[in-house]
């Protein structure tokens, strides 16, 4: 069994004045531990230079080297990175010179536009100035930020005002900024530039960060609620195709163009195309990134997914950090991919995440803050820069190896125990089905004869942990082959199971967090891979409730759950799982229920599977409840033998809808209504949705209100029918719904009549003062010619029975429905129009009868239709059907 572990490489006592470099790392988070005191650290790709940008209150640099020979620094003079520059410095950035020398050059950027090239030579005892450079055309220029993809350095610089402009719409002064870029070439003599290009101007101060060969350019000024839209997006540039991408981290690409031919882009005429997209959306802040190197960018957003924006522009989601944990932790946050594996830290803790699946591969505690790097000479291991020293992220075994002894002396007792463990389950299997009321005991089982399953079951057990092969093992038991084969994946795993617990008593302090939860793993995949009775089902609340995180994660990695960011799960667990998750509560007792819901079970009561789970779900991850909600309805109508989805059978304490059982997890006191409407709407039961449909009206939560309702109006007329009566009659209680009485009137079913509706608004109206005259409470004036109803016509009518600040229904807001209502009511009906209309042809000739009926069969039949006697008229009628 391996797992991953921090180990440290150095201390920093190998580098040049590795103390002075601990010691300023310590004092920087002592002095201000709320100040991300990582933003102004650089190190190199090769892990041998750390560089620290000194700001306030004296501008410079401090650089501290690791030499691969030692000795021979020792002998000569140490030349140090001494810039020759006082200004303020905006970046030091390292170039890829493509050689295998293994001199680094890199380029210190100043904020008035000059750059230094500085290349550091163990052969030559250090760092060596290789030229001093203007960077800007322009002199007056500042640069904000600079990187360096492939072969190009791309930095945004902002140009001066002019007086005109600054003194017509100070506004203006957010847009004049500019990305510019610039060919290099590095040689034996020193730095190749080339000319300088304007790639977009006017555009507002951006952050440029390279990754391959694109560049992707943030709002540095996301705070500044001036610049508008301008936060809401991101623009990723192609230096060498000059291709533009408008991208947000709430839809990916909106929008993308190509750059003209030997001109630059303007900023304003690039976003104008998507400027009506922007507005509607409000998408997530970023907290950090991490270049990807192939041309894709990572993003952790403060909704704490993390998510990948592809090469291509493709947004796809990653992972998600627990709810609440960037808020706990703080915003302090580190990237970096290696190769498939996502590092990434949030405050003390170190994630590490398979990024193919999203998959979380450990979560290590981290005692300090640390930054995060990738080393080329090692691009598949996480690096760690702390104030203590360098970590790496090593896979170890977890001391299996190196303590065989004692492992071997407790797997042997272990086999022991294991064995005597077969007949105590024998003799609980046979006592159930026994009829005699004999106690069973294992030496009974042992010195019978008469019952050989535990026997042969011990056999193979004790010789299986013994070492012997499959075949020795079937050879010695009467050549049990096929016993053996269906127990060998049982048998594999109860080894495992029993070689962690042997390796967890003699594990170290560091280990043991590692092998507990392994344990905890192979228990909960144990439990739910079979059925759990009452026992097991006790050992397994105790199991979330002593290690409730270990639990968490395990049921991850049970379930195999994966949410993939668009409001849904998956599972790729096999069904067998499921139908334990998914049983139905059996003992009644344990359970108390008022009006259909399960209350909060004792502490005391084993919570049955499927609500234990969910209590983790909350715990960890609430905003995931709804989904797993809506994933376990998925998996019960999947299986036949689900009893959760039998609509037809009145509710019992047995058969609880799961959305019902659910609900008991969330604590009283309504703090968690928002997550008790999307449970209630994800069931898609009409009792449930009209209930959360009322718990939205209580928050006066319109829009939704509309929303709802018109999604499950269509799904049955009755539920149509429901929605309707009970949202006209909210709409006859207040003027709230006023601008979305179009939408409902559109839900009117096809069966109300006006009588129906004026008769719900009538019950439901308000109490009014009492009005002044015969007129009543009917919303109608008392003359007229026309009027629906027998209103009183002597005396004066009485005043308008709704106040007239206008804050109840009246005639003119019914009226658009009342007219809808009598146009379909005057209408024939045309339900069946279909078996009306006549068809295409001619019906066949019925075949022909006899005129002379003889009288005896028509007089009965005229007897029964008029039972009178008959007059002369009646005969004269009666006489021309029997002719002489």
């Amino acid at each position: 069994m391996t797992r991953l572990a921090l180990d440290q490489v150095t201390d920093f006592g190998d580098f040049t004045r590795g103390k002075d470099l601990n010691e300023f790392l310590k004092q920087t988070f002592l002095n201000n531990p709320s100040k991300n005191g990582w933003s102004d650290v650089r190190i190199s790709p090769d892990g041998r230079h750390i560089h620290v940008i000194l700001r306030k209150p004296k501008c410079g640099l401090m650089t501290f080297d690791k030499f691969q020979r030692p000795h021979l620094i020792q002998c000569q003079k140490y030349l140090d990175l001494v810039l020759t520059k006082t200004a303020p410095i905006v970046d030091v950035v390292y170039l890829d010179n493509n050689k295998d020398s293994g001199d680094a050059v890199l380029i210190v950027v100043f904020e008035n536009g000059k750059a230094e090239f500085w290349k550091f030579s163990e052969r030559k005892s250090g760092w060596h100035l290789l030229q001093a450079v203007d960077l800007c055309n322009c002199p007056r220029a500042r640069v904000v930020s600079v990187c360096v993809s492939l072969n190009f350095i791309v930095w945004c610089e902002e140009r001066p005002p002019s007086e005109s402009s600054s003194s017509v719409n100070p506004n203006r002064n957010n847009f004049r900024y500019c990305i510019c870029k610039r060919t290099f070439e590095v040689d034996e003599g020193g730095i190749n530039l080339g000319g300088v290009k304007i790639a977009l101007h006017n555009n507002p101060r951006y952050m440029v960060i390279s990754s391959g060969e694109n560049v992707y350019l943030f709002s540095d000024d996301a705070k500044d609620k001036s610049l508008g839209t301008v936060s809401k997006f991101f623009l990723t540039w192609s230096p060498q195709n000059d291709l533009f991408r408008v991208s947000s981290t709430f839809e990916g690409v909106l929008h993308q163009r190509a750059s003209p031919a030997n001109r630059e882009s303007d900023f304003k005429s690039l976003v104008t195309d998507c400027i009506g997209a922007l507005s509607a959306i409000s998408p997530p802040a970023i907290y950090g990134f991490a270049s990807m190197g192939s041309g894709g960018l990572l993003f952790l957003l403060s909704t704490g997914w993390v998510c990948e924006v592809q090469k291509d522009g493709v947004l796809r989601h990653v992972y998600k950090l627990p709810d609440n944990c960037l808020v706990s932790c703080g915003t302090h946050n580190s990237l970096s991919v290696y190769q498939d594996i996502l590092a990434l830290t949030v405050g003390r803790t170190l994630y590490l995440i398979d990024t193919t699946c999203g998959r979380e591969l450990e979560k290590i505690p981290l005692k300090r803050e640390s930054l995060l790097f990738v080393n080329r000479l090692e691009n598949d291991t996480p690096h760690l820069l702390s104030d203590t020293g360098l970590f790496v992220v090593m896979r170890r075994e977890a001391d299996l190896k190196n303590k065989q002894s004692p492992g071997r002396v407790e797997m042997v007792s272990s086999s022991a125990v294991l064995v005597e463990a077969v007949f105590e389950e024998a003799c609980k299997y046979y006592q159930q089905r026994s009829l005699g009321s004999t106690q069973l005991t294992a030496e009974k089982l042992k010195k019978g004869g008469m019952f050989q399953a535990p026997l042969s079951l011990a056999a193979i057990l004790r010789d299986y942990l013994s070492g012997l092969k499959p075949t020795d093992i079937a050879k010695g038991n009467g050549g049990s082959e096929k016993l053996l084969c269906s127990l060998d994946s049982e048998l594999k795993s109860l080894v495992a199971l029993e070689s962690i617990k042997a390796t967890l008593v003699t594990a170290s302090e560091k280990d043991l967090e590692g092998l507990g939860e392994a344990l905890v793993q192979q228990e909960v995949s144990r439990l739910l891979s079979s059925e759990v009775d009452r026992e097991h089902l006790l050992y397994l609340n105790f199991v979330f409730q002593t290690f409730p995180s270990e639990a968490w994660r395990a049921l991850q990695a049970v379930l195999h759950l994966r949410c993939n960011g668009e409001g849904s799960m998956s599972t790729k667990a096999p069904a067998e799982v499921w139908k334990t998750v998914l049983a139905p509560i059996q003992s009644v007792s344990n359970f108390h229920h008022h009006n259909g819901q399960q209350k909060q079970a004792p502490a005391n009561v084993a919570l049955p599977v499927f609500e234990l789970l969910c209590h983790s779900v909350f715990r960890f991850q609430p905003s995931w409840l709804p989904r797993f909600l809506e994933l376990a309805q998925q998996q019960a109508g999947s299986s036949s033998s689900s009893s959760t989805w039998s609509y037809g059978v009145k509710e019992s304490p047995e058969s609880l809808p799961l959305y019902k059982r659910a609900l008991t997890v969330l604590p009283d006191g309504g703090r968690h209504q928002d997550l008790e409407v999307e449970m209630l709407l994800c069931s898609q039961r009409p009792n449930a949705v009209m209930q959360a449909l009322r718990i939205l009206m209580e928050q006066e939560q319109w829009e939704r209100v509309t929303r709802v309702a018109e999604r499950f109006c269509r799904q049955s007329p009755l539920l149509n029918k429901e929605i309707f009566t009970t949202l006209l009659c909210e709409v006859s209680h207040h003027r709230s719904l006023d601008q979305y009485l179009d939408l409902l009137w559109a839900l009117c079913p096809e069966d109300v009549t006006v009588t129906s509706i004026l008769n719900i608004v009538l019950k439901n109206l308000p109490s009014c003062p009492k009005a002044q005259g015969p007129a009543g409470p009917f919303p109608f004036p008392s003359q007229g010619p026309a009027r629906p109803f027998p209103f009183p016509s002597q005396g004066p009518p009485g005043p308008f029975p709704f106040p007239t600040q206008g804050s109840q229904l009246t005639i003119g807001l019914l009226k658009p429905l009342l007219n809808k209502v009598l146009l379909r009511e005057t209408k024939p009906s045309q339900r069946y129009a279909d078996i009306l209309q006549s068809p295409t042809f001619p019906p066949p000739t019925p075949p022909r009868q006899t005129k002379g009926l003889p009288r005896a069969a028509t007089e009965p039949a005229l007897d029964c239709h008029d039972p009178k006697p008959r007059t002369s008229s009646g005969a004269g009628v009666v006489a021309p059907l029997n002719p002489v």
